[in-house]
Formats: structure tokens, sequence, C-alpha cells
């Protein structure tokens, strides 16, 4: 192990997939951040992240009383004891999913401060071989942020391990079903702010103004969303400050309304608490009480955006605000509805506008807009989260990601995503005249969403936490308790809205599935026509061709061997640079991926071959930024390989030498491998990437001809090539279906899939290369 001081230049640099606003520093939001991402954290300033989390966390969940009533019960209650049947069944099902397995089990399995689905599905990634990605290597676990157990042969987790690892079907099944749940997240990204604006518009506004027709209320409701997609550019960071006290005042006044109403109307709605009467409703309503669970069931939506909005604020301040402020909150906002509902008689119909004092009815009303109006914004920015660990896992195409706040690196915003979801969210406020359409639209979303996440939970309590399997069976067995029901009833609403979600997520999930797909294939292509290193050694030092000065940058996917399209190059070119580097830039299953293990370096063939490999390695929550140089990143660690290499010689052992040099001598193509650390503590890592390459860096025999050069003469020697000039390689590789593929394939490869392409970003823009500097290959591969 060495350590050399080494000055670069690099202060988090990263090769641009991003654009980052202009914005001023908030110095005070700078040490909030660093000071969670150091896990130090005081009870004040805890206390003052849990206010924060209201804001930004709960307000989705927060603005649920809205509309659960309404859609339960969309007429009159004939058995004023339904009204205490439903009450029962809000306030279970509030305590066993959104406290119970959400707040207190759930949000413990984070991916160090990331939620959602896709990372659980990177955090299982890490303890099981199931990613189907193929360019995958084991170096990869020797990241700090790779965490990893072992375990006991026979135990139950090796065992778990054994049975997702053996067959491919089954990492295929496990990454579909992440996919499912990510996209009815992204339809909740896209129902939440329709049934916010519907209800602002048609709710609040008609129960004052009963003239108004629903054309009117739609267009206005129209409107709220245009405003609201159309500042989606500014970032949560421009009006974040607002949200916390507008989200506590509201659950404030909704708790304080309520508990007046249980005073004022019936305090006999408290005999709720009892669950008994959970069974009375079912036995009373039979059929009729088993479908209205899909209105019942929107008291809890918000809880999977809960999850998937985790990496703002620690586990601790969340369950600190759910527990002392809105779950109690929620429990009186909801019994002062059915007190007032039990006491006018059975009319449900708006309960929650009708329930509020004259007196407040127009500051409630004002506060309850913009309270929607951040549940909306928690949503949307869920899906922009979503959209890129989905883009980073190779799930999705690249797409344009601008990070609104040099603080909160989760803080994005997707333009391109951005204007789809309007889109869809216009077309369904305009398409529904029916208020509870949209919620069964909503509630099938939701309920999905959280099935998923408890099917995932299952291998990561036995794999990561290794629970015992009684407690994963308890976690199961009550989940599944109240979402299967809730999923049942959804089912009897798909032909009322719930119709909606399922076309949403079967239009993401095919775009998906395909992008995945032909990934796949790319790669396999690139991996299975690899030249072989005897043939570009067979060529010599000039690889047949003349070597003008210069670097040439190749573009590969494949962190091993030399691409087919480097062949391709120098099979219809008379020249090529005099120093080639194939550039390999990958994303792991892992949230980050530090600045001192970012690049992996490696040499290809003998010394005066001037072949090198760049590995960059990055997890999907890395922050990339415009000002980002990749040229200069690479060429830094370039220049860092080749001192340290400098450096090594000689230190290996005799024998391991002698056994490597006997190696070297029958095969040439044996490269070593350097872990390249460009951060400023300055200190290195090494490893070997090839199957019998020797941590020797002296190892390989000088070719016939070869001349020895000092490390300061090859440093020179890449200084006069960058200074004269640096050209990037970017393969263009077209995948086609064979002529005998069946017409699905052919329309998915040579439509969709090409459709795709052509859409996402291309490489050039991705990786900030000037035209100038660009240089494209293209080849064509059938599947």
């Amino acid at each position: 192990m060495a350590s050399v001081p080494v000055d670069v230049e690099n202060k988090g640099s990263m090769w641009d997939l991003d654009h980052t606003l202009d914005q001023p520093m908030d110095e005070e939001a700078g040490r909030l951040r660093n000071m969670y991402q150091e896990k130090k954290f005081s009870a004040i300033l805890v206390l003052r992240l849990a206010f924060q989390s209201l804001g930004v966390v709960f307000g989705d969940l927060g603005t649920s009383p809205l509309y659960v009533f309404h859609n339960t019960f969309p007429s009159r209650v004939e058995d004023l004891e339904d009204v205490v049947g439903a009450l029962s069944l809000i306030i279970y099902s509030l305590t066993l999913i959104p406290l119970l397995k959400y707040v207190f089990v759930v949000l413990r399995a984070n991916d160090n401060g990331q939620g959602g689905t896709f990372a659980l599905y990177s955090l299982l990634c890490r303890h099981a071989k199931i990613i189907t990605l193929p360019n995958q290597h084991r170096t990869d676990e020797q990241l700090t942020t790779y965490s990893r157990h072992t375990y006991d042969e026979g135990s139950l987790a090796a065992k778990v391990k054994k049975w997702l690892e053996a067959h491919a079907y089954k990492k295929n099944a496990i990454l579909f079903l992440v996919l499912i749940g990510t996209c009815m997240a992204i339809g909740d990204g896209i129902l939440t702010p329709a049934i916010s604006g519907k209800f602002f518009s048609s709710g609040g506004i008609k129960v004052e103004d009963p003239k108004i027709t629903n054309d009117v209320s739609t267009i206005v409701a129209v409107v709220i969303l245009v405003g609201l997609f159309s500042i989606q550019h500014y970032g949560t960071n421009k009006v974040g400050w607002l949200f916390a006290p507008v989200v506590v005042l509201w659950f404030l006044l909704i708790g304080a309304i309520g508990a007046l109403n249980i005073w004022k109307y019936d305090n006999s709605v408290l005999k709720a608490y009892n669950p008994v009467f959970i069974f009375r409703y079912f036995r009373r309503g039979k059929r009729n009480s088993w479908i209205s669970l899909g209105g019942i069931m929107l008291s809890i939506t918000g809880t999977e955006a809960l999850f998937a909005d985790l990496s703002y604020f620690p586990v601790l301040s969340i369950q600190i605000a759910f527990t002392l402020v809105v779950f109690p909150c929620l429990l009186l906002a909801y019994t002062g509805q059915a007190a007032y509902i039990v006491s006018h008689k059975g009319q449900a119909f708006d309960a929650f506008y009708r329930s509020i004092p004259d007196g407040i009815y127009w500051p409630t009303f004002i506060i309850a807009t913009a309270a929607a109006v951040i549940a909306s914004q928690a949503t949307i920015s869920a899906t922009f989260s979503i959209i890129k660990q989905a883009l980073a896992l190779g799930c999705f195409p690249r797409v344009k990601v601008v990070h609104t706040s040099k603080n909160f690196l989760g803080q994005i915003y997707i333009p391109d995503i951005n204007w789809v979801l309007m889109v869809l969210c216009i077309a369904v406020t305009a398409g529904f005249k029916n208020q509870s359409q949209i919620g069964n639209a909503y509630g099938t979303a939701v309920v999905t969403v959280m099935l998923v996440t408890t099917f995932l939970m299952i291998p990561i309590m036995l794999l990561v936490w290794r629970s015992h399997w009684i407690l994963v069976f308890i976690f199961t067995g009550l989940s599944l308790l109240v979402e299967l029901p809730y999923f049942s009833a959804m089912l009897f609403k798909i032909g009322q809205g719930g119709w909606v979600p399922l076309v949403i997520a079967a239009a993401f999930l095919a775009i998906m599935y395909i992008w995945h797909y032909g990934s796949v294939k790319r790669f396999e292509f690139e991996s299975h026509s690899r030249v072989p290193m005897a043939w570009i050694l067979g060529l010599g030092p000039s690889l047949g061709l003349v070597r003008v000065p210069g670097i040439g940058f190749v573009y590969t996917e494949l962190a091993n061997g030399v691409p087919h399209i480097f062949s391709h190059f120098i099979t219809n070119l008379p020249a090529i640079h005099s120093v080639v580097v194939f550039v390999c830039v990958r994303y792991l299953p892992v949230h980050t991926v530090p600045m001192e293990e970012r690049v992996l370096v490696k040499r290809i063939g003998p010394k005066n071959f001037h072949m090198f490999r760049c590995v960059a390695r990055y997890g999907y929550k890395d922050h990339h930024t415009k000002d980002d140089d990749f040229e200069k990143l690479l060429f830094d660690s370039l220049c860092l390989f080749v001192r340290l290499e400098s450096m090594m010689e000689g230190y290996s052992d005799s024998d391991e030498y002698s056994i490597c040099e006997q190696r070297t001598r029958k095969s040439m193509n044996k490269s070593i491998d350097l872990l390249v650390t460009v951060g400023d503590s300055g200190n290195t890592l090494f490893s070997t990437l090839e199957s019998g390459a020797s941590s020797s860096l002296n190892s390989f025999v000088p070719s016939s001809g070869q001349t020895s050069q000092r490390p300061g003469e090859e440093l020179e020697f890449l200084n006069r090539c960058k200074e004269a000039g640096v050209v990037h390689i970017l393969g263009n590789t077209i995948v086609r279906a064979r002529r005998d593929s069946g017409i699905v394939k052919r329309i998915a490869v040579n439509y969709i899939y090409a459709f795709l392409r052509r859409i996402c970003r291309e490489n050039s823009v991705m990786f900030n290369v000037p035209h100038e500097s660009l240089l494209n290959v293209g080849q064509i591969f059938h599947v």
C-alpha cells in the first residue's frame, strides 16, 4: 500500500450528464447537509430536521382527509354505523401501514439514506448477485460504499441467496417486480397533482358557490397544474423554506377542526378505536363494504412518497415528525369528519369542507390549497428521483437532468419528464368528470407500489438484516393483511378509473424493459466480439498504422478487453493516435462512489504501445455538473497512474513475480490494474482485474525492439500528446432484429428501441465533448 500526495484540481469533477442552475450557496443548508452525511445529530438539529421534513415528506399523506370520505361514501350513508366501521378501518390502516410498516421498519431499509424502490433493489443487489446488467466486476465489491455480508453455510440467508442466484428467470422476475413498482410510483406522480387540483377546484369552491359547473372547475384545475409544472425548473430549494410552516399549520388546523367537530357534533364515534367495528362493518355491508375499501385506502396514500423522499432527512427526524405531529392530527381529522357525517345523517359529500366552521372557511381553504400544491410537489420530486435512479441503472433512456441545488443533491429537475407529467395530468383531470374516478385510479397505483415494497422487504430482511424467519413472517403477514384486501377492492374499480394507472404503468414499463433489453444486447454484442489481445500485439507498437501525435479516448461499455469498434476503426483509417485510452463509464448499484475511488486505470500491452484503460465508476445519486471536466479527470488519473507505476516497480514478491513472468511469456494479454485516486487525500489503492495477473507493475516482458521509458519521459510524452490534441471516439451501435424474428420483437427493437435511441441524449452531449473533438464510428448488429 502506497500513499503519494498528489495535487489534482478535481474537487469532485465528473462527466457532464446534468446541468446545474446557478444559485447562491446557503451556508446553513450546507452545514446541515454535511452533518447529516457525517451522521452527527444533536437533539436540537434532529428536531429542526423533523420540522423541515413535514414540508417535504408528509404533504401527500396530510392532504388525504380532503377526499377519503368523499370516495368511500359517494352518496348518502344509509346506516350510520357504517361511518364508524369505515373510521375504524382508517385508524388501523394508518397504524399498520404508515406507522408500523414504513416509519419503523421500511425506512430502516434505506440505502445510505436513499429511499424508493430502486434503492431497495440496489441494496439487494449488493447482497445477492441478482443484477441483470452484465458489465459487473468483482472489484466493485471493494468500494467502501459497497457493503456486503457473508453468510454461514446452511443458514437461511445463505439458502435464500443461493436460491435467488440460481436461475436467470428469478433475477429477471425481481427486476420486473421493481419496474412495476417504479412505473406505478410514476403513475402516483401523475395522479397526485390531478386529484389535488380537482378537489381544490370542484370541492372547495363549489361548496361555497354551487352554481359553478364542472367545466369551469376543470379549467381552474388545469390552470393550477400548468402553473405548478411551469415552476418546477426553479427547484424546491427556492420555496422550500415556505413548505414546512404551511404544512405544520395545515396539520395543526385539521387536528383542531377535528377535535372541535368531535366535541360539537357526536363524540360517540370514538368507539371506532375498537377494532370489532371493522368486523361488524364487513358483516353488515358484505360486498358493498368490501368495494368501499377503494375509498378508505386513500387514507394511506403518500406513504410510498414518504419513503421515496427519504434522501432529504435522517430516519429519526421523520419518525419524530410522524409520531408526534402527523399521526395524531390525522386521527383527529378523520374522527372529526366522521362525527360531522353522523350528525348530518350520512351526508359524506365534501364532508371536509362542510365541516369547517364558517368563520375560518376561507383561511382554511387557502391553506388547504397550499398544502395540496406542496403534496403535488413532493410526488413530482419523487418521480424525478425515481427516473434518475432508473437511468443510472440502465433501465431508462438518457435524459437531461438538472440539479437545482448545490447543497442538496437529491433536488433535481428533468425537463422532458416534467412536461410529459404535465400533459398526462391535464389529460387525467380533463378526461375524468367524476372525482371518484380519479380517486380510484390513484388508489390502484398506490396499493400496487406498497405490495411491491412488501415483497422486496422479504429478501432484504433475510439477507441484509438477517432477521429471524418468524419476524419476517409477522411483518409480511401484517402488511398483506391490509394491502391484499385493498388491492382486491381496487380490482372492482378498474372499469371506474382504475385502468388509468395500469395503462400509464404499462407504457413506462414497456419503455424501461425495451431500453434495458436493448442495452443488454448491445453489451453482449461488444463482449462477444472483443478483439483478441494477441491480434493487437501482433500489429506491433504502431498497430499497423501511422501513430500521429495526440490522445484518442475510445468510449466503450466494456470494462475488460478491446472493443470491436476499435478494430473497425483501425481497419478503415490509416492512422491512430500516439496514446489510446479506452474509457468505460459505469454505474454501480450503490448510492455513491467516493471521489478517491472513482477512477480505475490500467495499462494494456507493453509500455511502448501507449494503450490504457480508464474505468470511471458512479453511483445512482452521484452529482454531475456542467462545469465538470471529464477529460481532465481522465488525463490526471492517467498521469497519476504512470507516476505510481514507476514507484511500485521492484516491490513485488520474487516468487509471485516469477510466476507472473512465466505467465506473461506465454500470453501478453495479461494486464495490470491500478485503482487511481484523485481525491484530496491522495490515498491510493491497488487491485488486479484480470484473473492470474500479478500486482507487480513491471511484469511485462519487453517485446523485440521495445525501448524502456523512464516515468518522467512518459509523462512528458503524455503532455505533448495532450497539447497536440484530444479526440473522443464514440461508437454508434445500431441494433436491429433479425429477419426471422417475431413481429413483437421486430416492433420492439426496430421501432421502439430505435426511436428511444434517437430521442435520448447524445453521447457527445453526455460527456460534454466539443464537436470539433468528436469522431463517431458506426456499426450495425442483429439480435
